[in-house]
């Protein structure tokens, strides 16, 4: 079994944690050891696993080992990777064994989070630590960039173009052929009709931006 942990140990980081004893019920793949959390202190046990330290301690590490990111929020996700130095560390996809996965040219990166329910069609590209939570469907030739974050039940039509760090809301519907730009926001429950901008953030049906950042 490969050694794995999961980086946060907060509401999402304990989500990954059944998302590993999901795969891990399929087929014993995974040795969980713990979380590291720079905010939790060294020792504290969540959801039955250890508290490990921090990203210093996990800098120190002397042996293989993967790790999962337990974080949701796309600049966060970027800052702790950027933070990580130790070549030791990997960074596999986690995908929960419920989800329906095409072989049909669908492409991932590293680092991703795949949780229950997700559909993803064909000719799809995932890039690195892209987050798709609990029944989000993903349609045909889209791309998603580094670091976005969907959160749950979010529906992403064809031919959408996500950009790097982009984070969508609860219940959120992307319409066919649009694209996102980085860093942008799209608030829980908006229908994107239109091509939304960089640095934005975007509410309602249909979705406008409302404040750039």
């Amino acid at each position: 079994m490969e050694k794995i942990a999961i980086i946060g140990a907060g509401g999402f980081g304990r989500e990954v944690k059944t998302l590993i004893d999901s795969i891990n019920q399929l087929e014993k793949r995974y040795d969980l050891i713990g979380f590291f959390d720079d905010n939790i202190d060294r020792g504290t046990i969540v959801n039955g696993l250890m508290v490990l330290g921090g990203l210093t301690d996990l800098n120190k590490i002397d042996y293989k080992l993967n790790v999962a990111l337990g974080i949701g929020v796309p600049d966060v996700k970027q800052r702790l990777i950027s933070s990580i130095t130790n070549s030791n560390i990997n960074f596999p996809n986690l995908i929960h064994p419920s989800v329906i996965l095409s072989g049909d040219d669908v492409t991932l990166g590293k680092g991703n989070i795949i949780c229950a329910g997700n559909i993803l069609t064909c000719n799809i590209i995932i890039k690195n630590f892209i987050t798709l939570n609990l029944c989000c469907t993903v349609g045909h030739d889209t791309k998603i960039g580094d670091y976005s974050s969907f959160m749950p039940s979010v529906n992403i039509s064809g031919e959408v173009d996500i950009n790097q760090s982009v984070y969508v809301g609860t219940g959120a519907k992307i319409i066919n052929q649009l694209s996102i730009g980085e860093n942008t926001i799209v608030g829980a429950g908006a229908v994107v009709a239109k091509t939304l901008p960089a640095n934005c953030t975007a509410v309602g049906i249909p979705a406008k931006p409302i404040k750039f950042h």
